[in-house]
């Protein structure tokens, strides 16, 4: 039943936009809308000092602070990411993206989605690391660690040449696959969540991190943004297990257990 709704709701969208259509304009508006939606929480919760107990950082950003990655964001989601995903589209096309019924079956969906965050965490990994080079960083990776004290929409708030650097990871499992546009969604959608959670600030008992083995979550990644970047380690993007590989995640693991050990932040 859930399954012949899904295709007829699907036949309905693919009946009122153009393939065109639906791959550029409409993918744009359903990650702005996704983005929005699952990052201004957290920025109202530290603007109005609520589940204060559940963040990660006691310190906060001003109102005008925040404000002033609102505006930003817009700008480089409409100047930089609008326009890339328009002119990505016949690369695409070409690499086999489609989104004619039948939808692929769940098995091919799940298995998708679960390479594309497995190859994107490896490519973002050491692409990230690239970025805390000295010149690197300076030039580039520093406007995103602007906010030392991150908040779910700071995820996206980065110098352009790095939205398009690390867009890569993100865009190059899909180019491999050539997927539904259906299954590019759902992993646009999930690759968005999972990176506005990771910058949100705060760790609540409901958090992925507490019940996904592998998962970095938001006090991993927090961790990478109030240190000294020669020192910050935690480059992955979503799992933890590339840091721990390579050692990068060493500088961190010995302060939750001297947080445990002590019981209380450092």
């Amino acid at each position: 039943m859930a399954a012949s709704a899904l295709q007829s709701a699907w036949e309905g969208l693919t009946g009122s936009f153009t393939e065109f259509q639906l791959a550029t304009v409409i993918t744009f508006l359903l990650h702005e809308s996704v983005f929005f939606l699952s990052g201004l929480p957290s920025l109202l919760f530290e603007r109005f000092g609520l589940f204060a107990k559940y963040k990660i950082q006691k310190k906060s950003n001003t109102p005008s602070y925040q404000n002033r990655c609102v505006l930003r964001l817009i700008l480089y989601h409409v100047c930089v990411n609008l326009p890339v995903m328009i002119l990505s589209y016949p690369a695409f096309k070409f690499m086999g993206l489609r989104s004619s019924l039948p939808l692929p079956h769940w098995t091919v969906i799940v298995s998708q989605v679960l390479f594309y965050f497995i190859l994107e965490d490896f490519i973002f990994y050491w692409g990230h690391r690239a970025l805390h080079t000295k010149w690197l960083y300076k030039h580039i990776h520093s406007v995103h660690h602007e906010y030392a004290t991150p908040f779910g929409l700071t995820s996206e708030y980065a110098h352009p040449a790095e939205i398009l650097f690390l867009g890569f990871a993100t865009i190059v499992g899909p180019a491999l696959t050539g997927p539904h546009l259906f299954t590019l969604w759902l992993w646009m959608v999930l690759r968005v969540l999972e990176t506005v959670e990771a910058h949100s600030g705060y760790h609540f008992p409901w958090s992925p991190s507490n019940f996904l083995p592998l998962y970095g979550g938001s006090d991993f990644h927090d961790y990478h943004h109030r240190v000294l970047y020669t020192k910050s380690g935690n480059y992955a993007s979503t799992f933890v297990y590339m840091d721990w590989l390579f050692g990068t995640d060493k500088d961190y693991r010995n302060v939750k257990a001297m947080e445990e050990k002590e019981g209380k932040h450092l």
